[in-house]
């Protein structure tokens, strides 16, 4: 009998369905929340290790001699000890594709948002500016009109061409960056090239070593200063700091994430303490991708990883 151990299922949110995956094996014990040091003991007896969040470090996978398949609730799979899997002949499978619907329309809202200038507006009336207006509206911040205006993409995958669709039913016209790092070999033109004429930027690539602070001092000081930004993608891939920089002084017309580089961040950030300031700033809690639909589409590919194991 195949057993499978579920070892952070709150990190999938409320409501979640979990009969795929207890259809797929023997039995399923489930854990609402696990940690690095506790994971050995839990999955001792375990067939299947099911997880998104927790490390699976190499000491914890050599002392599990049972473990065959590693299934990651995500894409990501850095939490894992790749080269120990590997060597152990341990599977890992993760999964991709879940959350294209609902990550692209949080690309689009934060771009809306930052367009009509939201956050200021919000304040505004927060402060009581437009009861005290002279006029029926308040016109303080200038708002961009997105027919029309440049959206450069940096990532070509399944989520930068979602967000293509929708910004190009706004009357947008896309462009997509080279892959950071391989502009030799890209036939699409480099973010440098693009960027001066750039009118919004939204990235969805992963963070690697060519895309850290892939937009830093110097590339902001190359685009248009009314130009706005959203990540959509990996804290990191911003240089966060610089782009507070770029906002205070006047130099960003907008910025918009979802993620930060640590998370959750409890030692805090400069952007969230930003977030004080009358800036054209919008900082989502790295819940782009939460909608219901998305979070049990992850537990059906699960599921269909699962199956081809038991399978095979």
């Amino acid at each position: 009998m195949v057993h499978a151990v579920l070892l952070d299922a709150q990190s999938l949110g409320p409501s979640v369905d979990l009969a795929p995956l207890r259809d797929q094996v023997g039995h399923l014990t489930v854990h609402d929340k696990s940690t690095a040091e506790n994971a050995h003991e839990r999955l001792v007896d375990a067939d299947i290790a099911i997880v998104n969040k927790v490390v699976l470090n190499a000491d914890t996978l050599a002392s599990l001699p049972r473990l065959k398949l590693i299934c990651v609730l995500a894409t990501g799979v850095n939490n894992i000890a790749m080269d120990t899997a590997r060597a152990r002949g341990i599977t890992v499978k993760n999964v991709v594709g879940y959350g294209t619907r609902s990550v692209s329309q949080h690309a689009m809202m934060l771009m809306l948002a930052l367009a009509n200038r939201l956050p200021r507006y919000q304040r505004d009336v927060a402060e009581g500016k437009w009861q005290q207006s002279e006029f029926f509206c308040l016109q303080d911040h200038p708002t961009l009109e997105l027919a029309g205006k440049h959206l450069v993409i940096v990532g070509q995958g399944e989520l930068g061409n979602a967000v293509a669709r929708l910004a190009e039913a706004f009357g947008m016209r896309t462009s997509f960056a080279a892959r950071p790092g391989s502009e030799a070999n890209d036939q699409r033109p480099s973010l440098d090239a693009l960027l001066p004429e750039a009118d919004v930027l939204s990235l969805h690539c992963p963070l690697t070593e060519a895309t850290r602070h892939l937009i830093d001092t110097k590339r902001l000081a190359r685009a248009k200063t009314s130009l706005l930004i959203v990540n959509c993608a990996r804290g990191g891939i911003i240089d966060e700091h610089a782009a507070l920089d770029a906002l205070r002084a006047g130099l960003l017309g907008g910025l918009g994430i979802d993620t930060l580089p640590t998370e959750p961040p409890r030692d805090g950030h400069a952007l969230l303490d930003a977030l004080t300031e009358p800036l054209n700033l919008i900082i989502t809690p790295h819940n782009a991708w939460i909608t219901p639909e998305a979070r049990q589409k992850v537990i059906a590919l699960t599921a269909d990883n699962m199956a081809g194991f038991v399978d095979a």
